[in-house]
Order: structure tokens, then C-alpha cells, then sequence
């Protein structure tokens, strides 16, 4: 019973077999092969617009990168504190992109509009005394599994913009938001006032494919000199290529995130059914639980890995705790039924 992260999954047969064809074939390096262009054309389908596309091997990389797009000396990147930027990329948007991060508060591991604002205005230029936000970053889905809204990007992104700002969105779970939101990419990203997106594959699906998005193209004119500076330029990009080929044909990567999201709908209907309860509104693949001390104690003798989790906004009351389960697109029915089966037992 595999709740810890979608990252503990394999490939989708789908992704398996366009590797495994792909091996058998000779083609140009670092991206210049035809495949590799095809793919960026098809992430320009999938957006509706023009963009630029560039392949990294991890969401940490893609990140970092994609912020260093906007760096300049002093720079501050905005994101929530408990943004996986923040908190689990051992300071990689630092170290690659050379910005200071800055951590905002807001419920469901979300930036409100008027923090963000207020976080702007205490940095207002004076006379050189401190850095210049320079880009906020938002996660989708978020670190507690919520997902921003549209509206709610959008407000947030005109906000960035008005003060000069750009806009990135970390989309390791990308897939999952737009399956579980119900809104088109395009509406989602620049449509909404996103200028670059993370775009997850490896949480998806994919084995080691990630893209950075960008909607303007010139943005990312110096973008091939960051990736290859700092080390993140594939050689044998073709085989990321491939990944990305299948992913996106007829929309698999939406009907990988609709597996993996529909498994964590029913583990949370289960849950509260049982007598838990949920900390956050479950909007994809992630399931954030407080169940009792026996009932935790229980599922890990019966051999669930999941992660037992910290968050003081959950309001995890005595003899009990937070822990978050993560289904994905290989997540069974049976393992849901299973893990819902002991909790039941636990909760009564």
C-alpha cells in the first residue's frame, strides 16, 4: 500500500514503451533532433499559444531555472513558506538563480492577495538597503494538495505584474490541477498572467521529464546558456522527448493525473466516512488526513508507507496526527479499499 508519493511509482506502460522505441533509434544530441522539435510544437498545441520549451531531468532544476530567468543582483523571489522551493530544494533557486527567497504566510499552503501585496510594499525601493522582488512563484498544486484558482492566479498575477514582477508556477503536480479543477491549460497559465511554468512529468508518470515553459519567447532567449551553465542540459535529450511524446498524445497525461485523482477522492470519502477527517479541501492527487494515534500506528504495521506530516493551521487535536497520502496513476482500488478497511477498524 503505496501512499508516501507519486514519485515512488514506475513509468505508465505508455512512457516505458516510447523510451524502449526510442532506444533503438540514432538521432542528434542535446535537443537538435527531430523529435525534440516536434514535442515543442506540441506543447504549443496543448497551451495555445507560442512558446519555449526546455527539458530538465528534475522539478528542482526546473524551479530553479525558471526563476533565474528573472534574476538581477538583489533579487527576491515571493512564494508561500511552505512552497517546495522553499522548503525541500535545499536552496537549489538560491544557488542556481541567485535570489533570495522570501517566504509568505497564507491558509492551504496558498499566497493571498493582500499578503502578497503588503510583501511588495515593504520592499518598495529605498535608497538600496535591501533586495527587489523580482518574481513570485506559485505552486500548483500546492504543498498541502489544494490548487489555486484560476481568479485567484489571476489576481495574484496582475498584482506581480503591476509592480513589475514576473510570474512562475511550479507545476510538479500540474496534471493533477488541471484534471481536478476542470479548466484548460491555457486557462491556467498565461491566459491567468503565468509568464514561465514547471511542467511536471515525473509525478505524472514519466521517468526523469521535466519542461520549463515559457509563454513569451524572448524571455527565454539566455535561457539555454542557464541550463547548460548549470549542468541541466541533456545530452541524449531525445529520450526525454519521447517521454513527453507519449505523455501528451491524446491527452494521456490528463487521464494519468484522472486515475491518480480519482483514487484520492475515494480515499478521502473513505477517510471521513470512517470518522476521520480531511485538514485540507482535496483538490488532485493528495489526501492530508488526522486520524487517531492507533489508527496511524496501525496502518504502518500493516505495511502503508505514507508520511506523517506537520502543520499547525490543521488543528490536529490531542491523540492524534496529520499524515499525508499521495495516490498516483497506478494507485489500485484494491489498496484504497485496503487502507480504508484499517482506518475503519481504527476510528471506531
Amino acid at each position: 500500500m503505496n501512499f508516501a508519493s507519486d514519485n515512488w511509482a514506475g513509468c505508465a506502460p505508455e512512457i516505458a514503451a516510447a523510451i524502449a522505441a526510442e532506444n533503438d533509434r540514432v538521432a542528434p544530441a542535446y535537443g537538435s533532433d527531430p523529435l525534440t522539435k516536434a514535442v515543442e510544437r506540441k506543447f504549443a498545441e496543448v497551451f495555445e499559444h507560442e512558446v519555449a520549451v526546455f527539458f530538465v531531468p528534475t522539478g528542482s532544476a526546473a524551479n530553479a531555472l525558471a526563476l533565474s530567468a528573472f534574476a538581477r543582483p538583489g533579487g527576491l523571489a515571493l512564494l508561500h513558506r511552505e512552497a517546495h522551493a522553499n522548503t525541500d530544494e535545499a536552496g537549489a533557486p538560491e544557488f542556481l538563480a541567485d535570489l533570495k527567497l522570501i517566504g509568505l504566510d497564507g491558509p492551504g499552503a496558498k499566497i493571498r492577495r493582500d499578503t502578497l501585496a503588503a510583501a511588495i510594499e515593504r520592499c518598495a525601493p529605498d535608497a538600496g538597503r535591501h533586495g527587489q522582488p523580482v518574481a513570485i512563484s506559485l505552486t500548483q498544486l500546492t504543498e498541502f494538495g489544494t490548487a489555486y484558482s484560476v481568479p485567484e492566479t489571476a489576481a495574484l498575477s496582475a498584482l506581480a505584474h503591476e509592480a513589475g514582477l514576473g510570474v512562475h508556477m511550479d507545476g510538479a503536480r500540474f496534471g493533477n490541477a488541471v484534471e481536478g479543477l476542470g479548466m484548460s491549460p491555457a486557462e491556467m497559465t498565461w491566459k491567468a498572467g503565468v509568464d514561465v511554468l514547471s511542467f511536471g512529468g515525473t509525478k505524472g508518470g514519466c521517468w526523469q521529464a521535466e519542461a520549463v515553459v515559457f509563454f513569451d519567447p524572448a524571455r527565454a532567449r539566455e535561457f539555454p546558456y542557464l541550463r547548460k551553465r548549470a549542468g541541466h542540459a541533456v545530452s541524449k535529450a531525445r529520450f526525454v522527448a519521447a517521454q513527453f511524446a507519449a505523455y501528451l498524445e491524446d491527452d494521456l497525461w490528463l487521464r494519468l493525473a484522472a486515475r491518480a485523482n480519482g483514487s484520492a477522492a475515494a480515499l478521502a470519502e473513505g477517510i471521513e466516512a470512517a470518522g476521520g477527517s480531511l485538514a485540507w479541501p482535496r483538490d488532485g492527487n493528495e489526501v492530508f488526513a488526522i486520524l487517531h494515534e492507533t489508527t496511524i500506528a496501525e496502518l504502518k504495521r500493516e505495511g502503508a508507507s505514507f508520511y506523517d506530516w506537520q502543520a499547525d493551521e490543521a488543528g490536529v487535536v490531542a491523540d492524534h496526527g496529520l499524515v499525508r497520502l499521495v495516490c498516483s496513476f497506478a494507485t489500485t482500488r484494491e489498496d484504497v479499499e485496503r487502507l480504508v478497511a484499517i482506518i475503519s477498524r481504527g476510528q471506531t
